[in-house]
């Protein structure tokens, strides 16, 4: 899975259930995440990023910080969006760096993931 968000968490709830009913379970991950963690429920495999666990921490702090700022509705309606696009664009570049990462794209073919 490539959910990084609130949707983790109930997908892991699937995850941990099927481990327990025998599955192998293999998680696609960035190495860069805000939730997704390494588990004994499954193997991880991960990839490089060309972004830092501290952007994204400092991208999320600013994002929150914007709520309680003051200004017009117009002014944090664009700081919002800017916030919102920042964080797409880390999984815009994430999905990007996945596919071009020709070893563990051999390696989820091969398997059949």
């Amino acid at each position: 899975t490539s959910v990084d968000g609130s949707p983790w968490f109930t997908m892991r709830e699937v995850l941990d259930m099927l481990q327990q009913k025998g599955h192998e379970v293999v998680v696609v991950a960035p190495e860069v995440s805000l939730h997704i963690k390494p588990s004994k429920s499954f193997v991880m495999k991960m990839y490089p990023v060309p972004f830092t666990q501290e952007d994204m921490d400092n991208a999320l702090k600013a994002f929150f910080h914007i709520t309680f700022e003051e200004g017009s509705f117009l002014e944090r309606y664009f700081k919002v969006f800017e916030g919102m696009k920042k964080f797409t664009d880390f999984g815009l570049s994430s999905c990007r760096h996945l596919l071009q990462n020709k070893e563990l794209m051999s390696y989820l073919e091969e398997s059949k993931f």
